[in-house]
């Protein structure tokens, strides 16, 4: 296995780590203030969505400065 790809798989894993630990934090902050199960999984899904969306737009950005 090369560096690059190592490098390119620890960099997704870290980034679904961070996406999971933020949906879990969303979803348990917004139970805590009273929504329901769908509402608060609703809200855990927009934060890992979101989540994602923000490192793969970093990603692009070093990878198009990078070149």
């Amino acid at each position: 296995m090369s560096n690059r790809l190592a490098l390119v798989l620890f960099t997704a894993l870290a980034t679904i780590v961070l996406a999971i630990t933020a949906a879990a934090g969303a979803g348990y902050l917004s139970r805590r203030d009273g929504a329901s199960y769908p509402a608060a999984i609703t809200r855990a899904a927009a934060a890992f969505a979101a989540t994602v969306t923000v490192a793969a737009a970093v990603v692009t950005a070093t990878v198009t400065l990078a070149d």
